[in-house]
């Protein structure tokens, strides 16, 4: 049996400012800082194999400091899918070495919902700009995009194919941890519990809280 662990990264700055953040690659704030270092010290003591995070920097520092707490005291590897990082990289060093990382996968299609348009305004001041009621269906439709940007719908599909192709086959012989966002987490977590579009739209995923699933038989089944 192996075990998939979800975090969605601390508090950036912008969620501090109540700004819509979407793709901006925005650090995290003092606040996320320890509420990732935190959700390390509740899976510090679970083997963890390999890890997959975003191309954003909130998410990669989350699992970094997270990883800092855990037992094993093995480096992230960060692995590259093109261009020098790549060849320069992993594809070019002493292959001892690279067993004693945990190799870190980097993908953009785990990257949070696009939010077009509204990526950095404040939340107030679109709910003045565009009315309360439409910025919430915005918010928490399924399928209703904000301007220019993507639906839930339009995530999860990016999201959970990359899952089913690249994480879904680790986890028949490897502990998984993802850290990445609210809306590619809530995509994952709509196809690991078949939620309906009614049910992930209530499906809350907090800041620096590990989320624990089993996988056996091709089933998981989240730890309470």
């Amino acid at each position: 049996m192996a075990k998939l662990i979800l975090l969605r990264h601390g508090q950036s700055q912008w969620n501090l400012l109540n700004r819509f953040t979407g793709w901006v690659d925005v650090t995290l704030s003092e606040k996320g800082i320890k509420e990732a270092a935190n959700a390390g010290k509740k899976i510090k003591d679970i083997p963890i194999d390999v890890i997959f995070t975003s191309e954003l920097v909130r998410a990669q520092m989350t699992a970094t400091l997270a990883m800092d707490k855990h037992v094993s005291n093995a480096p992230l590897l960060f692995i590259h899918s093109k261009g020098k990082g790549k060849e320069w990289g992993a594809d070019c060093c002493l292959k001892e070495a690279l067993n004693e990382c945990i190799p870190t996968y980097v993908s953009w299609h785990l990257n949070e919902r696009y939010y077009g348009k509204l990526q950095g305004m404040n939340k107030d001041e679109a709910r003045q700009k565009f009315g309360k009621d439409q910025v919430h269906i915005w918010r928490r439709s399924f399928d209703i995009p904000p301007p220019s940007g993507e639906s839930l719908k339009m995530t999860l599909k990016r999201t959970v194919p990359y899952f089913k192709k690249e994480i879904l086959p680790k986890l028949k012989k490897k502990n998984v941890l993802i850290a990445a966002h609210g809306n590619s987490l809530r995509a994952i977590s709509m196809f690991l519990e078949d939620l309906s579009e009614e049910e992930v739209l209530k499906l809350e995923i907090p800041t620096g809280k590990p989320i624990i699933y089993d996988y056996k038989r091709n089933q998981f089944k989240k730890v309470k």
